[in-house]
C-alpha cells in the first residue's frame, strides 16, 4: 500500500496545548473532528510519545488552536519536530490563557477551541479523547489550513543538490537521508514519521 494515498483526506491542522503542574506544552495534530453538536463535542488522537498526551491524559482538558494559510514551516518545526520534554515550547510564542488556564495560539491561527475530556480510547500507538466543547474564541478571518496546503505551499522543498544525493527523502516534513538502503524501522528525526513515508530522493516530487 502507498501510504500517502492518506495525504488526499481532506483534514486540518492544528496546535494540541495542554497544562499540568504549572508546564504548558503542545504538539501538532491533524486528527481533530467534531463529532455531534448537541452535544457540542470533538474528537482528537493523539501520539502516545507525546508529552501532550500524558497531560491531557492526567488533566482532562485541552485547547485546539487553529492554524491558518498563512501559518508558516518554522511553526510547523517548533510544535511538531521538538519535543516539551527538551524546551520550553512557550518560549518566544504569542500566546493567551483561557479561562481554564490552558494557552491558546494568537499568531497565525483563526480560533481556539477549550475541551474537557469525558471518555477515552486506547488505539495501540495513540489514544482518542473524546471532549466537550468548553469554549473557544473567533481570532481572525484567515482560512484554516489543510493538509494538502501545507503540502503543497508551506512545508520546506528539498534543495536541488539533496535530491541530486543518494538518499531518501521524508515526504512530510522534506529530511533527507543519505545513504544506500533507508533501514524498515528508520524513523524520521525530525517530524517521527516511519520510512514508508520516505521515498528516493531523485524521484521525489514535492509531496
Amino acid at each position: 500500500m502507498d501510504n500517502k494515498v492518506m495525504y488526499n483526506l481532506s483534514y486540518g491542522l492544528f496546535i494540541l496545548t495542554a497544562r499540568q503542574d504549572g508546564k504548558d506544552n503542545g504538539c501538532i495534530v491533524n486528527t481533530v473532528t467534531q463529532v455531534t453538536t448537541d452535544p457540542n463535542r470533538i474528537t482528537v488522537t493523539v501520539n502516545k510519545t507525546n508529552l501532550t498526551h500524558d497531560m491531557i491524559m492526567e488533566t482532562g482538558y485541552f485547547n485546539v488552536s487553529i492554524l491558518t494559510e498563512k501559518s508558516k514551516f518554522d511553526t510547523y518545526k517548533h510544535w511538531g519536530f521538538a519535543s516539551g520534554r527538551d524546551a520550553d515550547k512557550l518560549e518566544a510564542i504569542e500566546f493567551k490563557r483561557s479561562p481554564d488556564g490552558i494557552c491558546y495560539i494568537t499568531s497565525e491561527t483563526n480560533a481556539y477551541i477549550s475541551a474537557k475530556v469525558i471518555a477515552s480510547m486506547d488505539l495501540g500507538t495513540h489514544s482518542m479523547f473524546i471532549a466537550d466543547v468548553i469554549g473557544g474564541e473567533i481570532l481572525s478571518e484567515d482560512p484554516s489550513v489543510t493538509y494538502a496546503y501545507y503540502q503543497n505551499n508551506i512545508k520546506a522543498k528539498p534543495a536541488a543538490e539533496d535530491k541530486a544525493k543518494k538518499g531518501f527523502i521524508c515526504t512530510v516534513c522534506g529530511y533527507l537521508y543519505e545513504g544506500d538502503t533507508l533501514p524498515e524501522d528508520y524513523i524520521c528525526p525530525l517530524c517521527k514519521h516511519d520510512a514508508s513515508y520516505f521515498v528516493p530522493a531523485d524521484e521525489y516530487k514535492g509531496r
